[in-house]
C-alpha cells in the first residue's frame, strides 16, 4: 500500500524535503508519496511546521501521526483540533548545533572573550572546575550541553519541572531548586520549553537569586525572560551580560533595547538549526515505527506541552 505524506510547512519546504525525504522513507522499506495537497481522508501522515496555514486537523481522519519539522510545539500543542498523535523533532544535527552554539558562548563568557583586552593586564581566568553553569531545562537539549561542559571539567548544576538524575550533575526540581541553581550559577543557560509554567520564569526576583555579575545565554525560548526585568538587572550590573537567541516577536524589532544595550549579544534564531537531512531519517524512522504497531519517538504529552 502506498502511504500518503502530507507535507504542511508552508512556501519553500518541499522543494528541500521532497527527494530526501522520499529516500528516507523508502530506507525505511516503505512506499509513500509526499504531497502539499489531497483530500483529508487520504492522508496517512502530516510532517508539520508552525509555518503552514494548515490550523484545521478535524477533517484528517484517517492520519495515524503528526510529525513536527521543529523542536519546539508550542504552536501545535494547544490545538483544540489535534487528536492525532504528535511528535516533535529531536534531530541529532539540531542537537550538536545546539551544544555547539551553548559551549562557544559559554567559553567566551568564562575565558572573557565578550570583552577584548585594551591594556597590558595580564587578568588570568579560573579553571572550567571553578565556574558553575547552570541549566534550566535537562531535556534532550540540556542534557546534551550540559554534559559537553561537564566533559570539559565544569562544575554543571541544572534545574528541571521533574526530578532527573544525570551522573556528574547536580539536578533540582522544584521552587526550591530553582533557587539553589540560579544562586550557583556564574553562567546561567535556559533551555526550557514554552509553557504556561516556565513564561517569565526569570524576572526580577529569579534574576536577583543569581550571583551578582552572572552572564545569562537563552537558546530556548523568548517567553522565558521578562525583557524589561532583564534590562534593569544589566543596568544595576547584577547581570554582567546576556546571550539571547530567541524573542517574543521575532524578528527582534529594530527599535528594541537589546540591540543597542552594550552588554547583550542579540543573534538571530541560529542555535540549532533543522537539518534536512537527518530530520527526514528522523521523521521516517518514526513512520515506519506506526506502521510497525510501534510508539512513536519523541512523543509529545499533550498535558505537559511538550
Amino acid at each position: 500500500m502506498t502511504l500518503t505524506v502530507l507535507l504542511a510547512a508552508g512556501d519553500g519546504v518541499f522543494e528541500d524535503y521532497d527527494a530526501p525525504l522520499r529516500a528516507a522513507i523508502a530506507k525505511q522499506g516503505l512506499d509513500a508519496q509526499l504531497v502539499t495537497d489531497a483530500p483529508a481522508q487520504t492522508v496517512d501522515y502530516i510532517v508539520y511546521a508552525p509555518s503552514s496555514p494548515l490550523q484545521d486537523f478535524t477533517p484528517f481522519t484517517n492520519c495515524r501521526a503528526v510529525l513536527s519539522l521543529w523542536a519546539g510545539v508550542e504552536r501545535i500543542v494547544g490545538n483544540a483540533t489535534l487528536t492525532q498523535p504528535l511528535a516533535r523533532m529531536v534531530d541529532p544535527s539540531l542537537t550538536q548545533g545546539m551544544v555547539e552554539y551553548v559551549v562557544g558562548h559559554v567559553l567566551r563568557y568564562h575565558l572573557a572573550l565578550d570583552k577584548p583586552a585594551t591594556s597590558w593586564t595580564p587578568v588570568v581566568p579560573p579553571l572550567a572546575q571553578d565556574r558553575c553553569v547552570g541549566f534550566l531545562g535537562l531535556g534532550e537539549l540540556g542534557r546534551a550541553c550540559a554534559g559537553a561542559l561537564r566533559a570539559l571539567g565544569f562544575d554543571v548544576a541544572g534545574w528541571s519541572r521533574s526530578p532527573r538524575q544525570l551522573e556528574g550533575i547536580a539536578c533540582h526540581s522544584g521552587t526550591e531548586g530553582l533557587r539553589a541553581v540560579l544562586a550557583r550559577s556564574d553562567i546561567l543557560v535556559t533551555l526550557l520549553p514554552d509553557t504556561p509554567a516556565t513564561t517569565n520564569i526569570l524576572n526580577a526576583t529569579t534574576l536577583a537569586h543569581l550571583p551578582r555579575g552572572a552572564r545569562i545565554i537563552n537558546p530556548g525560548r523568548g517567553t522565558a525572560i521578562d525583557d524589561a526585568a532583564l534590562l534593569a538587572a544589566l543596568d544595576q550590573g547584577q547581570i554582567a551580560a546576556a546571550t539571547l537567541d530567541v524573542f517574543r516577536t521575532e524578528p527582534l524589532p529594530e527599535n528594541h533595547p537589546f540591540w543597542h544595550h552594550p552588554n547583550v549579544t542579540v543573534t538571530p534564531h541560529i542555535a540549532a538549526a533543522t537539518r534536512t537531512e537527518t530530520a527526514c531519517d528522523v521523521i521516517a524512522a518514526n513512520i515506519a515505527r506506526v506502521e510497525r504497531g510501534q510508539p512513536l519517538l519523541h512523543g509529545v504529552s499533550r498535558h505537559n506541552g511538550y
